[in-house]
């Protein structure tokens, strides 16, 4: 049977979410039932092995998921650039927005960490999970170019791959025609396969997430339960710092009044908490610049572009879990740590495509993790609940949408 497409034309890939979140909630409950029993050893030597396999078949589709998105993102990008002046200052606000939104995730998450402890005896070291070398900053400047990138991709060094693919991907866009799309028809149908892949992996993460649930409570207790509910709470915080943020960039730099902003944009965060789609937003998002007398012909070309290449929240909120998954897998993060993922959750946000939560999240922030010397196994109990902040990534993105439209039609004038 050929997978259905979306109107990307990527594969449309269903994801069991709300299985994946019921194997968690069974996961924890067997894990904290099991907990001190003599059967406990037993069943964690069939449960930790079923949660590394998981993890191992995400990891593999990971680089060339991120490749392929990435040297597409970066072409589409450079193309929409040369349409004009408007596309011109359209991407500028983006470009410099996702930047700071990197800035936010380094920053905040710490902070809130330290504001808002963390429940006490969760950190602990997975038993299937490898120890991870955390880069400090001479480790971040001596890696950011790749001396043999096929070393590199060999010994999951992700961060000099990554700067390798967007540099090869910049390149491209000066080629002549043919090779240039010949090249994005390549990456193209590699993002494609490797979303089919993928997919099939997501499709077992009941069972995957089951196990990590259950290892996870087995060994911290009812302290697991609360963790994820406090992960919840302060990575949808880093979301929420990007949202409040859009506010007075409508103010200073679009020249709207706060209180008609609000107005304008509630009915559309109405529409993106109910439907947590950005596409499924833009016709509300259409009204309210009509309603903030934003030029027609700068909402119809802003909005679609931010769409498609603008997500505000998620170098903050990437950023945000990952770090949370550090604290989970008891890793320490020096700055250099934290400047190699702030840099990879920058570069891999234009990769991003309207994918499932699920999807987006692996994607997102697995090369972000490997890039701080993260483990992957937090993430995968994480991606659990991510229907949850990803509530507020979606209407932080929209809100910031409407925001950036308002700045490029005043800057229009």
């Amino acid at each position: 049977m050929t997978p259905e497409k979306s109107a990307s034309g990527m594969p449309e890939i269903k994801v069991p979410g709300l299985l994946t979140l019921l194997g968690l909630v069974a996961g924890l409950a067997s894990g904290l039932l099991l907990a001190g029993t003599a059967a406990m050893d037993r069943v964690l030597a069939i449960a930790e092995p079923i949660g590394a396999l998981w993890l191992q078949g995400l990891r593999m589709t990971i680089l060339p998921l991120v490749a392929g998105l990435l040297f597409t993102g970066i072409v589409e990008t450079a193309a929409a650039a040369r349409a004009g002046a408007m596309a011109r200052r359209t991407l500028g606000f983006i470009v410099g927005m996702l930047a700071f939104s990197a800035l936010v995730g380094v920053t905040v998450m710490p902070l809130l960490l330290s504001i808002f402890a963390p429940p006490q005896g969760l950190a602990l070291a997975h038993p299937s999970a490898a120890p991870a070398r955390v880069p400090g900053l001479g480790d971040f400047l001596r890696s950011l170019l790749p001396g043999n990138v096929v070393a590199a991709a060999a010994n999951d060094a992700l961060l000099p791959v990554i700067v390798f693919v967007a540099l090869f991907a910049v390149a491209s866009t000066r080629l002549a025609e043919a090779p240039r799309r010949q090249l994005a028809l390549l990456f193209e149908g590699l993002t494609g396969a490797m979303m089919v892949l993928i997919g099939w992996v997501l499709q077992l993460a009941p069972l995957g997430v089951f196990a990590l649930g259950l290892s996870l409570a087995a060994q911290s207790g009812a302290t697991a339960i609360g963790a994820l509910a406090h992960y919840i709470l302060l990575v949808s915080g880093c979301g929420l710092v990007l949202l409040v943020l859009a506010y007075p960039l409508a103010a200073l730099a679009g020249g709207k009044r706060l209180g008609a902003f609000a107005g304008a944009v509630l009915p559309v965060q109405v529409v993106a908490i109910s439907t947590q789609s950005s596409l499924a937003s833009l016709p509300a998002m259409l009204a309210a610049c009509r309603k903030l007398e934003v030029r027609t012909t700068s909402a119809e070309f802003v909005l679609p572009l931010a769409v498609t290449v603008f997500r505000a929240t998620s170098p903050a909120m990437n950023l945000g879990a990952c770090i949370y998954a550090a604290h989970i897998a008891g890793v320490d993060l020096p700055v250099g740590a934290l400047a190699a993922g702030g840099l990879v959750a920058f570069l891999t946000t234009f990769g991003s495509v309207s994918l499932p939560g699920t999807i987006s999240f692996i994607a997102s922030t697995a090369p972000i993790a490997a890039a701080m010397g993260v483990p992957l196994w937090p993430l995968g109990v994480l991606v659990a609940v991510e229907m949850l902040p990803d509530i507020m990534r979606t209407v932080g993105n929209v809100t910031m949408d409407v925001a950036v439209t308002s700045a490029v039609d005043a800057g229009a004038e």
